[in-house]
């Protein structure tokens, strides 16, 4: 079960008809049938975890609720030099609370997911040192969205304790947030705050939410099918076997991954925001003109959004805020100064966050280095900014001129095709060998294109559906929505693009016999 797969088109509009037609307090009870079928059907009997997960998360939930409840009866007929004792004590039970259901519920994660890993690193070392010690451990099928709706939990429990929400008490209301069937496979991941209050409103479908839904999956379909199955050929031949390939062929395969990645990626949360929109729900968004940014910093920004607003907000402010970091940063201020000063707090903070990161991506030692790479990359432009500010005063250099933003655009993406060729490689050795191929022998051959499992007629609609990519991304970095300049289009004129667009998917898309579609590639992580 893929958002891509047969059963899922036959899915959605059956789904509309059946939601059209029950009441409005019926509406939501379909859609989390709806949801939990979807899970079943993608990982059968494995749906336990997730409504253990909801009912873990409502119970502790009510719990943290509950004590603030009883806190502010508490300290009503208190005096005021009491009351600040009372918080004290019902601020420390509820973060007791809160930090035993985040290890609960990563301890779970960490079990499906990350035991394997760490008992190889430990039989390594037994290895080396010679312990006559081996671990066994049988891998363990993660259940479809574990590492989404595991991150949605400690972000709603976390909400809860900083007093940003209340808990849900309804459980019926809260299963049908932790598992709507749109984002519970590849995300966005999304708050309570988001969509909690959308998902039971049991609004009857409407033509504007149908037809701009209907707009962005068929975008989601094109990006998916047009350009990264095409990709997925070359890029499999290219990393599979990277040292019989010049170094320019090897550049392109970086290039290629970069860009099947996003377009698998981003066109999988196209057709998934999409059809949450169908059903008149408004999901965030997880992508917004990341090839357009400044910097890798700004990069991320703009790449799986939500995953970094979640680090941002639940892991590097509260450690930056956190009295230990607060206290350093007092002392390396007065010894570096106002800018380095706090530079080196937030350095810790950002080292945690990409670590997790990069361990958050896949257990293995690509995703961890994958992680250390932008860690440095970031860290490198935070170091050196005043000192590229002060340069280009100097020299007088306009920063926001064109040739210094198309400076820019090349540099970052030079880091992210790299970053992204470590991120697809077996191992970290095969990524610098890689790597060092592309350097000694940056060379193109024009034959070695078309040994790729591809035609020029490939290569063809390849060219074409970038340059369409790279054209509506550009005038949506330009804040030009294409989507209401075509929907305020004559009734004719609007619905013969669509069936035009609708045509060309399905006569320039790569599907059948001799390509190789891209799995979910966010679904594993």
């Amino acid at each position: 079960m893929s958002y891509f797969s047969p059963l899922y088109l036959v899915m959605v509009p059956l789904l509309m008809a059946v939601y059209q037609l029950a009441s409005s307090k019926a509406r939501p009870v379909i859609l989390l049938l709806a949801s939990y079928m979807f899970i079943w059907f993608a990982s059968n009997k494995l749906i336990v975890f997730i409504w253990l997960a909801t009912l873990g998360v409502h119970y502790f939930g009510m719990w943290l609720d509950d004590l603030e409840k009883e806190k502010k009866a508490a300290i009503k007929d208190v005096e005021r030099s009491e009351r600040k004792l009372i918080k004290a004590g019902y601020k420390k039970k509820q973060w007791h609370i809160l930090i035993f259901a985040i290890v609960l519920f990563v301890a779970v994660l960490f079990a499906f997911k990350y035991v394997g890993f760490f008992v190889s690193i430990l039989n390594d070392i037994f290895s080396l040192t010679s312990v006559p010690v081996f671990i066994k451990y049988h891998k363990m099928i993660a259940p479809i969205g574990i590492s989404y709706y595991t991150l949605q939990c400690i972000a709603y429990l976390s909400d809860i304790y900083l007093g940003k929400i209340q808990a849900e008490r309804n459980l019926f209301k809260l299963a049908l947030y932790l598992a709507f069937f749109p984002c519970i496979m590849e995300g966005p991941i999304v708050r309570a705050t988001d969509t909690l209050g959308q998902l039971t409103n049991g609004e009857p479908l409407n033509y504007h939410n149908v037809t701009y839904g209907i707009q962005r999956i068929g975008w989601g379909f094109f990006k998916k099918y047009v350009i990264a199955d095409r990709l997925n050929i070359p890029v499999t031949l290219i990393f599979t076997n990277y040292a019989h390939y010049h170094g320019g062929t090897l550049f392109l395969g970086m290039i290629g991954y970069t860009m099947l990645l996003y377009c698998e990626f981003s066109g999988t949360m196209d057709v998934v925001i999409g059809t949450a929109q169908i059903f008149n729900i408004t999901l965030p968004e997880n992508f917004r003109q990341p090839f357009f940014a400044k910097n890798v910093s700004d990069f991320w920004t703009r790449w799986h959004i939500t995953l970094g607003a979640f680090f941002r907000d639940y892991i590097y402010y509260p450690m930056s805020l956190s009295k230990p970091l607060k206290a350093l940063t007092k002392k390396t201020r007065a010894k570096l100064g106002n800018h380095y000063g706090p530079l080196v707090t937030g350095a810790i903070a950002l080292f945690v966050v990409w670590f997790c990161n990069g361990l958050w991506h896949g257990a293995g030692w690509t995703y961890l280095f994958y992680g250390m790479y932008h860690f440095f990359f970031i860290l490198s432009e935070s170091l050196t900014e005043q000192l590229v500010v002060n340069g280009c005063e100097k020299l007088h250099i306009n920063r926001e001129s064109k040739p210094y933003r198309i400076f820019q655009s090349f540099k970052l993406c030079i880091f992210i095709f790299v970053g992204e060729m470590f991120f697809r490689a077996p191992t970290v050795g095969q990524g610098f060998a890689m790597l060092s191929q592309t350097l000694r022998d940056f060379t193109f051959n024009g034959k070695e294109l078309l040994k790729l499992g591809i035609d020029k007629y490939d290569y063809g609609v390849l060219i074409i559906a970038l340059i369409i990519l790279f054209v509506i991304s550009m005038l949506k970095e330009k804040k030009i929505n294409v989507r209401e300049a075509i929907a305020s289009k004559p009734i004719v004129l609007r619905w013969s693009i669509y069936y035009a667009f609708i045509i060309a998917v399905l006569i320039f898309g790569a599907y059948g016999v001799g390509y190789l579609p891209v799995a979910p590639i966010y679904a594993d992580f």
